[in-house]
């Protein structure tokens, strides 16, 4: 725990509102330029707009299922790209959900502090997800007993990780908002 802690404040420490707006530009870049990019080049390769890595939980079935219709052609595009634009893009959703809620937070109680951390466990699940999904298409047809529940097990880690930091900027946001309103009518009604 301690790690944790320490680790949480030297993120605290270093994280700046400047770097949390260029953060905010760099994830709208990817969001709204490269994502439909990437997205358009994978459904050309696959034929398909299937894919683990945008469902919140799937089966062993579902996975081969997802694995078959990739074809030969699409699972090396999949593995490929787990290990090029997937390495960068949970980086870069890492880098604004952090500094997000480290910026957000900062300013609250010292116990809210480990929530910057949230993003890293995403960020993690994310990388073990693109393990072992890539592992269930390079031996594909084969079939690896814990392999596909494991990758599953991750996706949805993943996805609550992520889905929860988002949350947590909306909530720090709007606390942010009250804190504000409440200084404010309290130096109209002081004046």
């Amino acid at each position: 725990m301690k790690f944790l802690s320490s680790l949480s404040r030297k993120l605290s420490s270093r994280l700046t509102p400047g770097m949390c707006f260029l953060s905010v530009i760099i994830f709208a870049l990817f969001l709204f330029f490269i994502l439909p990019e990437v997205s358009d080049r994978s459904y050309q390769v696959t034929k398909t707009s299937d894919s683990p890595d945008g469902s919140f939980f799937y089966t062993p079935e579902k996975l081969y299922h997802v694995a078959e219709q990739y074809g030969e052609s699409g699972r090396s595009y999949y593995i490929k790209e787990r290990f090029s634009f997937d390495v960068i893009w949970p980086l870069v959703y890492w880098f604004f959900l952090t500094t997000s809620i480290t910026v957000i937070y900062r300013s609250l109680n010292t116990k809210w502090q480990l929530l910057n951390l949230l993003p890293s466990f995403g960020v993690l699940f994310d990388y073990l997800e693109n393990l072992s999904t890539s592992a269930v298409m390079y031996f594909y047809p084969s079939k690896i007993p814990f392999i596909p529940w494991a990758a599953s097990f991750f996706t949805s880690i993943k996805w609550s990780c992520i889905y929860a930091s988002f949350i947590l900027i909306l909530v720090g946001l709007l606390w942010q908002i009250i804190l504000i309103s409440r200084k404010f009518v309290y130096k109209v009604k002081n004046r």
